[in-house]
């Protein structure tokens, strides 16, 4: 993750900025450190930050239009913070800082509750109760995910405070660009708002694909966008390809991984 991506725009910098905030080398990590290091919260969280937006400097050098016609974004869990500073609400270095309190926090309450969990998420107690009983519940299938927490859920509660303490510390400004929150799917309207809803989302349910019925609603007829997904993974085509395939068919993926045949 990460990997070739220096070469673009502000990248060189962001890394830079991310080990004085953090106190560690995230690049270095991410292309030479174990995989079971990066999947920790505390390290995932401002990989997946700091490699989005390194993204969107990708995107802007292979088709500044994308960047300059941006009308809408969202973003998942710690995505919705990347896509907070893209829009010109958070201040690169203070977010990454927010990011790193969110994550040990988080990281912090997990460690306290033994479970896991992420389309459903609980005690593990529970966890095994549906696993167990998946057939006569109707599931089609039952697995555990590699997160280490019960993220976006009540038992979350504990981080809640912390974050909302940076929060109220840093400067947060309305989105100069339309961003919508995965609370409820509506756009973020001024700083308040946007400081309220990142403490709602610790605790919330993500409801990314009511966000995107949200965003892509339209008129019969009317013209679909052109979606950019910058970041890793593709849980934002997955979700289209599931609930709007007019959508998807004007969406690209933006990697955050330069192959060797990429010049």
């Amino acid at each position: 993750m990460g990997k070739g991506l220096l070469k673009y725009g502000n990248v060189k910098e962001m890394v830079a900025v991310a080990e004085r905030v953090l106190g560690y080398d995230l690049l270095s990590l991410c292309l030479n450190g174990l995989e079971k290091d990066l999947m920790k919260t505390v390290h995932c969280q401002p990989a997946v930050f700091v490699c989005s937006l390194a993204a969107v400097e990708r995107l802007n050098n292979e088709n500044p239009a994308a960047i300059e016609s941006c009308g809408t974004e969202a973003g998942v869990s710690v995505g919705e913070l990347a896509a907070l500073v893209f829009s010109g609400a958070m201040n690169f270095a203070e977010a990454l800082f927010a990011v790193k309190v969110r994550a040990e926090a988080m990281q912090k309450t997990s460690d306290l509750k033994y479970a896991y969990g992420r389309v459903i998420a609980g005690h593990k107690e529970a966890l095994d109760f549906l696993q167990n009983h998946s057939r006569e519940l109707n599931f089609m299938r039952t697995r555990l995910l590699p997160v280490s927490g019960i993220f976006h859920t009540a038992l979350m509660e504990p981080a809640v405070e912390l974050l909302g303490d940076v929060l109220r510390k840093i400067e947060v400004r309305r989105p100069e660009i339309c961003v919508h929150s995965s609370v409820d799917g509506k756009p973020y309207m001024h700083d308040k708002h946007v400081c309220n809803q990142l403490d709602k989302q610790l605790v919330s349910p993500v409801k990314w694909e009511q966000t995107l019925h949200e965003i892509y609603e339209r008129a019969q007829g009317q013209e679909f966008p052109h979606t950019y997904e910058v970041g890793p993974g593709r849980q934002l085509g997955s979700t289209l390809q599931k609930c709007n395939m007019k959508a998807f068919k004007n969406y690209t993926h933006v990697d955050v991984v330069l192959h060797s045949d990429q010049k």
